[in-house]
């Protein structure tokens, strides 16, 4: 674990899930906040050696090889499958838990899942104010200061360091899934299809695992999914189609100006 002190905070960093994950606090930098930091990372590594499908030796491995059984399987793999299997009949099935191939697929919901899950740890600790930033998707509690909201960008798909947007959060989640650096790789679980309508799906949601899995499952959904979202969940939507076209959901999530596809204002965010 890598640890920056800036003055006004103390930046925790980690590499899991084979991704870069922050934990930015705002809190005095006291030995229990420095251990509940290390809990709440060595939580995530748990998740990643349980959930991989990469890995020979996962309970998902084993599971779908059918070398464990459901009932015998651990508390947090049930709870995961759960959930799936809930935004799966929410969205008529469109989200799903097997790739084409018919092998088991959590990833969708477990990088949302561990990291709320660091999060509440962290809160349960006693941390008032931090972000955790769990390769770009972000929980965060308390402000950056008294009366000082945190703001978190969103990049564009066509320029990392352009915004598309900057959102100002004291409590809550954000979450983007996308076609713009690994291509096509969602797919709708009905069909096999992947996923061509949207290139960016950005959800503000309470939680971290409901604005992950739905910008999963709008970007899956493609048009008309940003619409469902907010209607059955509440939430805020962000998308941006193949035409470049860029259309807002709900509060919170307003596009800065842009044009022909680039942004031409915005501010600089402090994740």
């Amino acid at each position: 674990m890598t640890v920056e002190d800036g003055g006004e905070g103390v930046r925790f960093l980690v590499t899991v899930m084979g991704v870069p994950m922050s934990v930015d606090v705002r809190d005095p930098a006291t030995p229990q906040v420095r251990a509940a930091v290390a809990d709440a990372f060595e939580l995530l590594r748990d998740a990643e050696r349980r959930f991989s499908r990469h890995r020979p030796g996962s309970e998902v491995a084993r599971l779908d090889r059918g070398e464990l059984r459901l009932q015998d399987a651990s508390s947090q793999l049930v709870e995961v499958l759960a959930i799936a299997e809930k935004f799966s009949r929410d969205s008529g099935g469109v989200f799903g838990i097997e790739r084409p191939d018919g092998t088991l697929d959590l990833d969708g919901v477990v990088k949302g899942w561990a990291a709320q899950r660091a999060a509440d740890l962290l809160v349960g600790a006693g941390i008032e104010r931090f972000c955790l930033n769990a390769g770009g998707d972000v929980v965060v509690r308390g402000g950056r200061a008294p009366g000082e909201q945190w703001r978190l960008a969103v990049r564009t798909p066509w320029v990392a360091s352009e915004h598309l947007a900057v959102v100002a959060l004291t409590d809550g989640a954000l979450a983007t899934s996308g076609t713009y650096e690994r291509g096509p790789h969602v797919y709708d679980a009905r069909s096999g299809r992947t996923a061509a309508d949207l290139v960016s799906v950005t959800v503000l949601a309470g939680d971290l695992v409901t604005a992950d899995v739905l910008a999963t499952t709008v970007l899956a959904l493609g048009r008309g999914g940003a619409r469902w979202a907010h209607e059955r969940y509440g939430c805020s939507v962000l998308t941006v189609d193949a035409d470049d076209v860029v259309d807002a959901v709900g509060p919170g999530l307003a596009p800065v100006a842009w044009r022909g596809g680039h942004v031409t204002g915005g501010a600089a965010a402090s994740p």
